[in-house]
């Protein structure tokens, strides 16, 4: 490599500790030969692929395919590829969440690809939380990495209407629970609403991540928006597969892409799509990683010039096949245009604004509109401030109706009390309230579960309730909508202040003063604190729980493992 000429590259680098390094590359090349590699292939080099298929996560369902694709334009660019097996995680397959498990899914990828012999490495994600995890690991290690995704699902359809994983389903069984549609119906709603392999087909987490991550820097131009499906995701796979080679040979690394202005690329991204609330909390975990913080306050400021641009559920009403035929990312990022750092370098070797002048030009389409016809005047996460959440909360202010209230707080203590009450009929509840989830958090659940959609109370929603305002420190599916509060830090179950919330407090939000005030007196909030007590986790004293509990942080710094982030640069 170009700027590594003295490190061992391919087959001898990280070799075995025998006591003898001869005797342990002789013993590496006489096992690998076992699987029928010549000398010749053995010098070529060496591609790690990522393999993140797993019969529970049909979001990864295609990447069989990807990996084959990927092999090929590696061979073609005289590479080596070697794939090898990674954790592979899915929301709803997941317990208690998979947020919980994405920490370990890129100690995982962090720890394979520095301990076997590769020159790079190509990551495949999908399902959401992956796609970080493995953008957290490849930094960790910091050897050559290029991003690759499964891409999104097309739309299914149910009685002529086009629908959508999961903003579609979310809104569907809203009107199950409301009386509106039959248990037959849903039954048959759940054979139509994920009809391919992919990721969920709307602005969900996943979607945002792959933006986000292209946008970075991480993925060749055009990869985020391709379906699963389609032939060009395997032809945009064989260009990554050949352009990993690359990288290998130039010795590019991921803090030479990823850096503080790439990141300013990717938050901006985030406002510009309508983007998940998760991929804040994401790629503070990834910029982490490299030592770089990101600022809550700043990137709210950055919503002020950074309107909603693409039409897309939930805060619109398109799908990302549809986003793929208006020609992905590019016309996002040629509408933010200056606004942009466009000199940050990709992993295509050239610029931010190289890959978007390279792009084909905008042929008219309806999905990305312009600054001056914008879908929400301002950036689609808004950043919250006050006594109840002195740490920062969020909120989609573009998926939400109700961005100013007053109301009494109904508190549920945890997710499991949330569960007994919620549909009583029996719970004291008016639609003018303001629900509040607490311990739900990262270390409260544990895991931060995706809870912070808490569903309207039965009985209000057979009265015809949409909306109300709810209030917590979990997260919150890109898929989902409504005017939800989200990561309240300090969360509940370390002593914040969402914790000493009690049934019948007055809770104030006002999203355009960026202001969340539970209306209580400090000398009040003081005695309550003397009640604080942790929440209990069976198994919490070992194991994988022991470590998270120990070692997770809050919200505003991604939910990593303490011990996991670097230095914080200069």
């Amino acid at each position: 490599m170009t700027d590594e000429t003295s490190k061992p590259s391919g087959m001898r680098q990280g070799l075995a500790q025998y006591g003898d390094a001869q005797f342990s590359l002789f013993m590496r090349k006489a096992f690998i030969k076992a699987m029928g590699y010549t000398d010749d292939a053995l010098e070529r080099p060496i591609i790690g692929i990522t393999n993140t298929f797993s019969g529970y996560n049909a979001c990864h369902r295609n990447v069989p395919d990807i990996v084959e694709a990927i092999k090929r334009g590696v061979m073609l660019a005289g590479g080596l590829p070697v794939e090898f097996p990674i954790i592979s995680v899915h929301e709803s397959f997941s317990h208690p969440t998979s947020m919980f498990l994405r920490n370990l899914m890129s100690m995982d990828t962090e720890e394979m690809v520095r301990a076997q012999p590769m020159d790079a490495v190509v990551l495949i994600g999908g399902c959401d939380k992956t796609v970080p995890a493995l953008l957290m690991g490849a930094a960790s290690v910091n050897k050559p990495a290029i991003l690759e995704v499964t891409g999104p699902m097309m739309t299914g359809h149910f009685r002529g209407e086009r629908l959508g994983a999961c903003t579609d389903c979310r809104r569907l069984w809203g009107m199950h629970r409301a009386g509106e549609i039959s248990e037959d119906d849903i039954d048959e709603l759940g054979n139509r609403l994920m009809p391919t392999a992919g990721t969920c087909m709307v602005m969900g987490t996943a979607s945002t991540m792959a933006l986000m991550a292209e946008a970075l820097g991480m993925m060749l131009p055009g990869g985020a928006a391709i379906p699963a499906v389609m032939a060009d995701r395997l032809r945009h796979a064989e260009d990554t597969g050949a352009r990993a080679v690359g990288l290998a040979l130039e010795g590019t690394k991921p803090d030479q892409i990823m850096t503080k202005e790439a990141f300013e690329n990717a938050l901006r991204t985030l406002l510009a799509v309508g983007g998940s609330t998760n991929g804040l909390v994401h790629i503070a975990a990834v910029a982490g990683r490299l030592g770089i913080d990101i600022d809550l306050e700043a990137f709210d400021a950055m919503g002020a010039d950074t309107p909603v641009l693409v039409d897309l559920k939930p805060s619109g009403q398109h799908y990302m096949e549809d986003l793929y035929r208006a020609g992905g990312l590019a016309p996002i990022l040629r509408a933010l245009g200056d606004s942009l750092n466009l000199d940050c370098l990709t992993v295509s070797g050239r610029t931010l604004r190289e890959d978007i002048d390279s792009a084909e030009p905008d042929w008219g389409q309806q999905v990305v509109k312009t600054k001056a016809a914008p879908i929400y005047k301002e950036g689609g996460i808004a950043v919250l401030r006050g006594n109840l959440a002195p740490g920062g909360a969020i909120i989609k202010q573009s998926a939400a109706e109700i961005l100013r209230h007053e109301g009494r707080a109904v508190v549920f203590s945890s997710l499991e009390d949330m569960a007994d009450r919620l549909d009583s009929p029996d719970l004291d509840v008016k639609a003018n309230d303001v629900l509040v989830l607490q311990n739900a958090g990262p270390k409260g659940a544990p895991g931060m579960p995706e809870s912070g959609y808490i569903p309207i109370p039965k009985k209000l929603a057979q009265a015809g309730v949409k909306d109300m305002v709810r209030i917590s420190d979990a997260r919150m599916s890109g898929t989902a909508f409504g005017s939800i509060v989200l990561h309240c830090t300090p969360e509940a179950a370390v002593g914040g202040p969402l914790g000493l919330v009690r049934n019948g407090d007055r809770i104030r939000l006002d999203v355009a003063n960026r202001s969340l005030m539970l209306l209580v007196d400090d000398a009040e909030l003081e005695k309550r604190k003397a009640d604080f007590q942790a929440p209990y986790h069976e198994g919490q004293d070992r194991g994988y729980l022991k470590l998270y509990l120990d070692q997770v942080t809050q919200a505003d710094t991604g939910a990593d493992f303490e011990f996991l982030r670097a230095v914080k640069r200069d």
